[in-house]
């Protein structure tokens, strides 16, 4: 099957690989897995996903709409969000299994209301930081997230309040489970047997578990908490899920000199993958060489300056019509990628186990004329 580029293409068995890994865990450890939909919430990956889940970890209304839609009645949907809205809460509170309150402040004027059909969680800030870039960090200095282990701890809520869960997430792409460990012992060492008194702690996302090698600390440690505190315990992978199991194919489409530098332009952007400029990733690309002669930057096609992928070597000077594989680009890409210049958004693919090619979506100039076209 010939496909479109820009192109980002599900590798079906590469998701079923990790998925398998976590569902190794799960029997191994006794937890509960939730797939963390912000990292892409295709329904296809989502349909997918649901048997190897005990259910979906949301950040807004849309996305618990939609996991509601692929779980049905059956399933678990937790909501963990610093930006809960009033006028939202009676409809969450019918989608939602759980609902994590990210302050004390929400905590007193919503979970009245959702304690009535929804298991109520608080967020804590453990206050332990395992990032030196605070953009990753959710436990930086002022922190938004979640209430801060001090406050919580000063607070008695865990005691006096209606509280069946702690949810915490400490960590951005973590290849062992040594925050984990540190972080479960803080909570030990200031809540103590008041830990108790919950039904469940989620240990957040944030670990790459195709990239661990050992799982026994996480076992080790899942173990302990469910045997001693007679808790259900969650994690929430999305990158761990998603995030090798897609990349992105575009074509060249331009070639050039600039300032004694090979410039490749590509039917692609960092529009399509804004952590590119947001945080200045370098990508792998499959077409890249170490050893290379050829140099050339690699930039998107829009008018931002810095639209630019980076440098990278190749055997082969690249020429018009050539293919760029982007990899790793499973998450955070498609569900922040927009439309700048009014490029087209990529064309969704599912490269199936039997290495089929299957067209998911694509974008027309209609999606683009009803985002734009204002009512009268």
């Amino acid at each position: 099957m010939l496909i479109d580029t820009p192109a980002f293409i599900i590798n079906e068995a590469t998701l079923k690989t990790n998925l398998n890994t976590l569902g190794q865990l799960r029997k191994q450890s006794g937890c509960k897995v939730l797939y963390a939909m912000k990292a892409l919430p295709c329904s296809r990956v989502l349909e997918i996903a649901k048997p190897f889940v005990d259910g979906f970890s949301v950040s807004s209304l849309f996305e618990a709409q939609l996991a509601r839609d692929i779980l049905g009645k059956e399933g678990e949907v937790h909501l963990t969000t610093p930006s809960l809205i009033a006028q939202e809460l009676y409809e969450l509170t019918t989608l939602c299994s759980h609902i994590n309150f990210n302050s004390l402040s929400h905590h007193a004027l919503y979970a009245p209301i959702a304690q009535t059909q929804a298991q109520i969680g608080m967020r804590v800030n453990p206050k332990l930081s395992f990032s030196t870039d605070e953009r990753f960090d959710p436990c930086r200095p002022h922190s938004k997230l979640g209430v801060d282990i001090d406050t919580l701890w000063q607070s008695n809520h865990l005691e006096e309040k209606e509280i069946h869960g702690l949810h915490f997430h400490t960590v951005f792409s973590a290849k062992d489970f040594t925050p984990l460990l540190k972080t479960v012992e803080k909570l030990r060492r200031y809540f103590g047997n008041k830990l108790e008194k919950l039904k469940w702690i989620n240990l957040g996302g944030g670990y790459l578990f195709n990239s661990i090698n050992d799982y026994q600390p996480f076992i080790d440690v899942v173990t302990l908490l469910r045997k001693e505190l007679k808790l259900d315990i969650y994690i929430e992978p999305g990158n761990g899920i998603v995030g090798n199991a897609a990349n992105l194919v575009a074509t060249v489409i331009d070639c050039f000199e600039s300032d004694g530098k090979n410039i490749v332009i590509l039917d692609t952007s960092v529009n399509h993958n804004p952590e590119v400029f947001e945080y200045q990733r370098l990508l792998d690309i499959t077409e890249h060489d170490n050893t290379g002669k050829y140099t050339a930057m690699i930039a998107g096609g829009t008018c931002l300056a810095g639209d630019v992928f980076g440098e990278y070597r190749f055997k082969q000077p690249l020429q018009i019509g050539d293919k760029i594989t982007l990899n790793h680009v499973g998450a955070y890409s498609q569900i922040k990628a927009h439309r700048f210049n009014g490029h087209n958004l990529p064309s969704i693919y599912l490269q199936t186990i039997d290495g089929e090619m299957q067209l998911l979506k694509r974008y027309t100039y209609q999606d683009y004329q009803q985002q734009w076209t204002m009512s009268t």
